[in-house]
């Protein structure tokens, strides 16, 4: 009896944890002033009439004094509601701004609130808000799901994406990433229509005219801009030749098309976003006519002679493909799946092509592939060296194919002659000497002894 009126005496003059209405002085205070010596019994106060009495075991004594039952642990939140844990994200982000920047209190309470917002990502519904699919200015945006802490860049806002956190969303067509909350502020439209209607380069190198055409505005976003930097950074896009400001042109490097074809020149240089986007989409698309853009180019550059060459022969070489059941089963003309336009003509190029073509890379690739079809034709195949040509001016030597190196094609009859033997007869070719008295023969009159 003794032990518990000490615990009910020390209860009455202990510091009230839910008394709000005192502030933590006065509660220090309150408590120094109400605060006993228990050094002796008789300096306790005496219970007031009617207090009831306190039975509590040492299990519960110890409970109540040596643990600190209102405190929590850093990033462990017990609230299941949407409501409670946004109001306590706001009251986190509060308390980060009140922080000395940098501290370690700061760090941790940037840590509590990561894990509000994960556990306020867990309870919403992810259907709820975000729909799967947006549709946008030609863009077609799918909303990307993160498992993983992969850092994006916002493509209209310029900040990190934090993909565990945030809800974003890329364009299939151009891969223009960016928040949801930034999806209604987009004011380009999607460049894959671009490149799907109009699939051609500036060839011009750099077409600048000037800051002042465009108004001392962004190109893009008509942000105003200018060359001192005030109030934004004018940027020139090497590819355009317009000016950006500094979110609408980050400073990437590509190659310039006009440049490559030009000069023969692949060093990257500085573009727009847009640019960018429009210059990835296309470096694989056969637009490039070198020989009319310029014919100088292949005068200078061997590997382009080398490649028109061996283009050349690839597409005599087709016809023994397509009549040929071994070779379409085998599908060899997949070969150049990724270069389909090398087996349609030789006059058509990419950018990749030529980027290929300065590296060494494309007259190494198509030197295998010339290889593999010619040795299908004349050691694999029956049937295609059945369709081989015998030189018809000296009657000598072996089958002769129209890609061989030493042989030359009638440009009339598409007969294969040794190359030797074709410039040196001064005579026309003798198949078509032949095609030609056949039809002499077919359109001649009849005489009169016939009709009779």
């Amino acid at each position: 009896m003794e032990y518990d009126e000490k615990l009910a005496r020390f209860r009455q003059a202990h510091l009230n944890p839910f008394n709000k209405q005192l502030g933590p002085r006065q509660h220090e205070q309150r408590a120094s002033e109400e605060a006993p010596d228990f050094a002796s019994e008789e300096a306790l106060p005496e219970l007031p009439p009617g207090e009831p009495e306190f039975h509590c075991t040492e299990r519960v004594m110890d409970l109540g004094l040596s643990e600190d039952h209102f405190s929590r642990p850093v990033g462990l939140f017990l609230a299941s509601d949407i409501q409670q844990l946004r109001q306590a994200i706001e009251e986190c982000k509060q308390v980060i701004l009140e922080l000395p920047e940098h501290s370690e209190k700061q760090k941790d309470a940037v840590v509590r609130l990561i894990h509000l917002r994960l556990k306020l990502q867990e309870l919403k519904d992810p259907n709820e808000d975000e729909p799967n699919i947006r549709v946008l200015l030609e863009h077609r945006f799918y909303k990307e799901k993160s498992n993983k802490s992969v850092k994006q860049t916002c493509d209209k806002c310029n900040t990190i994406i934090w993909g565990l956190i945030q809800t974003w969303y890329t364009c299939t067509g151009c891969y223009y990433r960016c928040h949801s909350k930034c999806l209604n502020l987009i004011s380009k439209p999607c460049v894959r229509s671009k490149v799907s209607h109009q699939a051609e380069y500036e060839l011009n190198i750099c077409p600048e005219t000037g800051l002042d055409s465009q108004d001392y505005r962004c190109a893009e976003c008509r942000a105003p801009i200018s060359l001192r930097g005030v109030p934004s950074e004018a940027r020139q896009c090497d590819y355009t030749g317009q000016y950006y400001c500094s979110h609408c042109h980050w400073n990437d490097l590509a190659i310039i098309p006009a440049r490559v074809v030009h000069n023969w020149d692949f060093e990257p240089r500085k573009v727009s976003r847009c640019s960018m986007r429009y210059l990835a989409l296309m470096v694989s698309r056969p637009v490039l006519r070198l020989r009319e853009i310029n014919p100088l180019l292949f005068n200078y550059v061997e590997e382009l002679v080398e490649i028109r060459k061996l283009r050349q022969d690839i597409l005599l070489m087709k016809p023994y493909f397509i009549t040929c059941k071994e070779a379409m089963e085998a599908r060899l003309l997949l070969q150049l799946q990724d270069r389909q336009h090398f087996v349609e003509n030789d006059e058509m190029y990419s950018v990749q092509d030529l980027l290929d073509a300065h590296t060494g890379r494309l007259s190494c690739s198509l030197t295998e592939t010339h290889t593999l079809f010619a040795k299908h034709i004349k050691l694999d195949c029956e049937r295609c060296q059945a369709k081989g040509f015998v030189c018809e001016l000296c009657r000598e030597g072996d089958v002769l194919f129209p890609f061989d190196s030493h042989t030359s094609v009638c440009t009339e009859c598409s007969a294969v002659f040794h190359r030797d033997c074709y410039y040196d007869n001064s005579t026309t070719c003798p198949k078509c000497a032949r095609l030609t008295l056949r039809k002499q023969s077919l359109f001649q009159e009849p005489g009169p002894d016939v009709d009779a």
